[in-house]
């Protein structure tokens, strides 16, 4: 079960040209923007990576705007693990539980859940909110990462589960965000 304050969000290299041409693009930046939405709504730290963006280009706008008061963790490896600043922020922040969405799904997306799944923290893929170029990729992934130990969530699911209970002041936010 997802906990709010041992929750956070990691986003990977959601950039350039490429985000344009995954698998369900558009669908995937809407949803994209929902989940961020909401984690910033309940106060979730989200990190956020860039894979070379000299070479891949920066993130995409209608992300970039929502993540506009902090910066990208610039990597270069596939695990974002392997970048000493990215493990920093991760270690720093004291979450032991963590949603990942981004791009793409069978590389960056799931070398840095194994990295994560190798140093004993949680890790649920918010399936909804990740693509690669091919739909069959994608599927592989997914596949690999459950085998592997991480959980599958979608953006209804997570957000709820973080919630916990609809009298909440915050749920109504959440589900206006959603619907």
């Amino acid at each position: 079960m997802l906990v709010q304050e041992k929750t956070g969000l990691i986003v990977i290299d959601v950039q350039g040209k490429l985000a344009r041409i995954v698998h369900n693009s558009e669908k995937l930046a809407a949803n994209l923007e929902k989940l961020i939405r909401g984690c910033q709504l309940l106060s979730i730290p989200i990190i956020w990576a860039e894979q070379n963006p000299k070479g891949l280009g920066t993130t995409i706008p209608e992300l970039e705007k929502l993540l506009q008061h902090q910066k990208p963790v610039e990597k270069f490896s596939f695990n974002a693990l392997d970048n000493e600043d990215f493990k920093k922020v991760i270690i720093n922040s004291g979450k032991k539980q963590w949603l990942i969405c981004g791009i793409e799904a069978h590389i960056c997306v799931y070398q840095t859940a194994m990295g994560l799944l190798s140093k004993n923290f949680e890790v649920e893929i918010v399936a909804d909110c990740v693509s690669s170029r091919s739909e069959e990729s994608i599927v592989i992934a997914l596949q690999k990462l459950q085998h592997k130990g991480a959980s599958l969530t979608n953006i209804e699911m997570c957000l709820y589960e973080l919630v916990k209970d609809s009298r909440r002041e915050i749920f109504k936010e959440i589900l206006t965000l959603i619907k």
